[in-house]
């Protein structure tokens, strides 16, 4: 009987197996360079896809990124300032606010903080209508006879003023609390107690989501 070996492995007119040599396996250096060519691949593709995106898809991103959550409270400095959470300067930013629309709040004992444009959307309420008729005065009324101007310093510190102390009953804490497109300022123990009665309003109503 003849020895059947693989083809492979044989000489050509014998049959005695061939020892190939093993191949080397490839060195740390020569993997790390193929693994930095597939990363850089990879970036290239998520790079131009980038580019591809569409206009509405990047705003929806920004958007989700941008807003104010959550809530956090800081206590006031001996000079009457207060930090404002990291989290919320970020948000601030990233819509490049510098100077903070603060307003009286319509419903809360709290001072509501955006942007100029939070009250330029206001405006525009009041030019959609007669601006001398009673909505418009009363508007008129709240975003501006109700509303200051302030700016964070360089430590994103806000001054505590009497305009915010005397609305909130604000003494040596404040509580931050983020409402999607803009931020209020709370004294802690009014916002636990009114958010625990928007809880159970809801409970009541039967609203689970």
């Amino acid at each position: 009987m003849v020895p059947c070996y693989p083809k492979c492995a044989l000489h050509q007119g014998n049959h005695l197996p061939i020892h190939r040599k093993a191949k080397a396996p490839p060195s740390p250096e020569a993997s790390g360079g193929i693994w930095l060519i597939r990363l850089a691949r990879l970036c290239l593709i998520l790079g131009l896809s980038g580019v591809f995106l569409s206009g509405s898809l990047r705003e929806r991103m920004f958007r989700v990124m941008s807003r104010f959550l959550s809530n956090a409270t800081n206590r006031i400095d001996a000079k009457g300032r207060v930090s404002v959470p990291s989290a919320f300067r970020s948000v601030l930013a990233q819509c490049n606010v510098q100077e903070l629309y603060c307003f009286q709040d319509f419903v809360f004992p709290a001072i509501s903080v955006g942007g100029p444009d939070l009250l330029e959307r206001f405006e525009r309420q009041i030019a959609a209508e007669d601006p001398f008729s009673p909505d418009a005065n009363a508007m008129s009324l709240l975003i501006h006879g109700g509303g200051v101007f302030m700016k964070l310093d360089a430590e994103g510190r806000l001054m505590v003023t009497d305009f915010i102390r005397d609305f909130t009953g604000i003494s040596d804490e404040v509580t931050f609390v983020g409402r999607a497109d803009h931020f209020q300022l709370w004294q802690p123990q009014a916002f636990l107690a009114a958010q625990a009665q928007a809880r159970e309003e809801r409970k009541l109503a039967g609203k689970r989501s």
